[in-house]
């Protein structure tokens, strides 16, 4: 009695399809796991199992139902789009899901791998999952190097801080201009007589903000010539029409923001560029509140720093931002909403292949 118990148990572990049945499939990726979960436009949630994180283990794994596969979903996190690209390159229809779209119940507070894989996969087959676009090989290596330049200036950025934090520390007068990190204030630095341990302590974090400026700059030579190359060039030339836009400024809308055509609408690119208010409306009341965080905060830094150069830079631009600091009694909202304006410009520059043209002043 036992060995038929046992051998029942065995053979309904094994998934029978049925004919035309389509098959969603939802995977939690970690570092380590794999959480995967199998969902039927029929019958609902069929089968979970959790696997080391292979990619050829999980197509193995599907493998057998792969002629009833419909889709593939996983959310975008640190592991990047390998899994994606092997599942394309097996034959599977397989998408990235912006985790900040996904739907999620406000009274289930319960959070397991097991939930997460199932609930991806319900949704997928609900058709209530919003895909991201995935960059090709070559866009995200040239990413890379962007990102790069921006992990180093924010490493120069506190390396400056040490310095400045190591002097009110020991109560030493900073030397005139370190304000703006002068030559002249940064040999003043190296020329104080300090104890042994403090001159040893300064002398080292000069070297290191030294080497960090030095990578900085190297890596910005890098991105100047990337954007000179062919395939950036016409692009990057068109953005930096407007005044006070670099090839900074370029590649990182080129590079973050890939195909500027697939946007329709103004809305669609404030929102990814970072810079779209929240909005809360009932009734007659409407309130604009903070920027929605879900959008790109790379752009949204490059595009805020821009619009303070466009805004000394072009005459119609800083009577604008004169006008909304009245409207928006902030300097820093009023240079957030140039920043969105300018983004919508610059997308628009691009998708219809126009240059900048300055604005009179005085036109809206």
């Amino acid at each position: 009695m036992a060995k038929n118990v046992a051998g029942t148990r065995r053979k309904s572990k094994t998934l029978r399809l049925l004919d035309g049945e389509r098959i969603f499939v939802g995977v939690d990726v970690h570092k380590e796991t794999h959480s995967v979960a199998l969902c039927s436009d029929r019958r609902g949630h069929l089968k979970h199992w959790k696997q080391p994180a292979a990619p050829e283990t999980l197509l193995r794994a599907l493998q057998a139902y792969q002629p009833q596969v419909a889709h593939i979903v996983y959310e975008a996190g640190p592991t990047g789009f390998t899994l994606y690209r092997k599942l394309i390159a097996a034959g599977f229809d397989a998408d990235v899901i912006a985790p900040s779209h996904t739907p999620t119940a406000s009274a289930d507070r319960n959070k397991t791998d097991r939930l997460d894989c199932r609930n991806l996969a319900f949704l997928d087959a609900k058709g209530m999952l919003h895909p991201i676009d995935v960059p090709t090989l070559q866009e995200e290596e040239d990413r890379q190097l962007l990102r790069r330049r921006d992990q180093v200036s924010r490493d120069v950025k506190r390396t400056k801080v040490r310095i400045r934090s190591l002097l009110l520390q020991h109560g030493i007068a900073e030397p005139h201009g370190l304000a703006h990190w002068s030559k002249a204030a940064l040999a003043a630095l190296e020329e104080l007589h300090l104890c042994p341990g403090l001159r040893a302590t300064l002398d080292s974090l000069l070297e290191e903000l030294r080497q960090r400026e030095a990578e900085r700059n190297r890596l910005t030579r890098s991105i100047k010539a990337l954007a000179d190359e062919d395939r950036h060039k016409a692009t990057a030339s068109v953005m930096q029409t407007v005044p006070g836009v670099g090839h900074l400024t370029a590649m990182t809308l080129i590079l973050e923001m890939p195909r500027l055509e697939r946007f329709d609408t103004r809305e669609q690119v404030s929102a990814y560029q970072g810079l779209a208010p929240t909005v809360h409306q009932s009734g007659q009341t409407e309130h604009r509140g903070r920027l929605n965080q879900c959008g790109n905060s790379r752009i949204r830094t490059a595009l805020v720093l821009a619009a303070w150069r466009w805004v000394a830079l072009d005459p119609w631009a800083r009577e604008r931002f004169k006008a909304l600091c009245v409207k928006l009694r902030q300097r820093q909202k009023a240079i957030v909403a140039m920043a969105r304006r300018l983004g919508v410009l610059l997308w628009r520059l691009v998708t219809r292949g126009e240059v900048y043209l300055p604005r009179p002043v005085g036109e809206a």
